[in-house]
């Protein structure tokens, strides 16, 4: 049966105003300025180091004062990471069908690992067969290891079906096209549509239920 992959933020679930607050904690503890919360969906995409390093002024943008912010927000986003964040509307329903049908789903994810797993566990509950996020070694998306990952945990036999990558940001779109992946893009998501029509993404969903004529 194919395998479907699902980037979290932005497709699966809304996770900006969580991710705000916990970027803009951190800031301040750090003794930075913050940013309103609807300025963070062209800030996220690339892990939790990227994030923080967008929101740094230019000028503090060194891994050492990342990291020294990041521990700020690793503990805080731990204890807070499901105060406001919510699945997109369809999206539930979406994931039933899917798995009553029989196909494998997967989370790949640039949220680190920790996370990635509470968040899928607390939302969705025995929905997915492998959830990978950021993990230490391995690098981020849109290097394409965290497709060959989810395969390899799946077992061997899932190589040869068919795969899909659905997503909502070009950072999606780069990693489909690295591990050679048809892509769906998602418009709801934080990327405007008219950056992924700009981008030529031929296959896009403007809600949950567009995704189920483009793998069949």
């Amino acid at each position: 049966m194919a395998v479907i992959i699902f980037d979290l933020d932005g497709t699966l679930l809304n996770t900006i105003d969580d991710l705000g607050y916990a970027c803009n904690y951190a800031l301040g503890e750090a003794g930075f300025p913050t940013h309103p919360i609807s300025a963070y969906p062209a800030m996220v995409g690339n892990g939790i180091n990227n994030l923080i390093r967008r929101a740094l002024p230019e000028a503090e943008r060194t891994e050492e004062t990342i990291l020294r912010v990041r521990a700020h927000f690793v503990p805080y986003y731990d204890a807070h990471n499901t105060d406001y964040t919510h699945p997109y509307n369809g999206i539930p329903e979406l994931l039933n069908i899917l798995k009553q049908k029989g196909y494998r789903l997967a989370v790949a994810s640039n949220k680190y690992q920790a996370a990635t797993e509470r968040i899928i566990g607390h939302f969705f509950p025995n929905i997915f067969d492998c959830a990978l996020g950021e993990r230490d070694g391995v690098p981020r998306k849109p290097d394409p290891q965290i497709v060959s990952d989810i395969l390899s945990g799946l077992g061997s036999e899932n190589a040869k079906q068919p795969l899909f990558y659905i997503g909502d940001s070009l950072v999606d779109m780069q990693t489909a096209h690295n591990a050679c992946v048809p892509f769906i893009a998602c418009s709801w998501g934080f990327v405007p549509r008219q950056q992924l029509v700009e981008a030529s993404v031929e296959q896009i969903a403007d809600s949950p239920t567009d995704i189920l004529k483009f793998i069949r």
